[in-house]
């Protein structure tokens, strides 16, 4: 399987997955005032509701049978914070989500933003950076 992201914009996500028999299909992520949705080729597939604390974290399987067994699994996951180090999002109001991950059991499909595996490697301060970068301790 491979994925791509095709937009993130205020409170949405959509990517596209091409599957290994070559079909494509569409993940779309929607916020809405009481509501988070995941969709599937424009088909609800997911809802999470609630003013705080929503689900984050969606499970899809993709070519299963019509008895429900094999297919592949795979897990979305969204930070869908605003980035608030972003100057669109003081200037414009923009607040797309922070970060997405899809995974299958064999490993990545797509990192972005917070929840990239190479964001774990950025320093958190200048003292951090000093030390990785320069090799100075104090």
């Amino acid at each position: 399987m491979e994925a791509a992201i095709v937009r993130l914009s205020h409170w949405k996500a959509d990517l596209k997955i091409v599957t290994p028999e070559g079909g494509m299909h569409v993940l779309q992520w929607r916020r809405f005032l009481f509501r988070d949705e995941v969709r599937l080729d424009g088909k609800r597939q997911h809802v999470s509701r609630g003013l705080f604390n929503r689900e984050t974290i969606y499970g899809l399987v993709f070519g299963r049978d019509d008895d429900g067994k094999g297919g592949t699994r795979v897990m979305l996951v969204i930070d869908a914070r605003a980035d608030m180090n972003s100057a669109g999002y003081w200037t414009d109001g923009a607040s797309e989500p922070r970060g997405v991950r899809l995974e299958t059991a064999e490993g990545s499909l797509l990192s972005y933003g917070s929840l990239d595996e190479r964001q774990y490697d950025k320093p958190a301060d200048f003292k951090e950076w000093a030390k990785k970068t320069l090799g100075m301790t104090w």
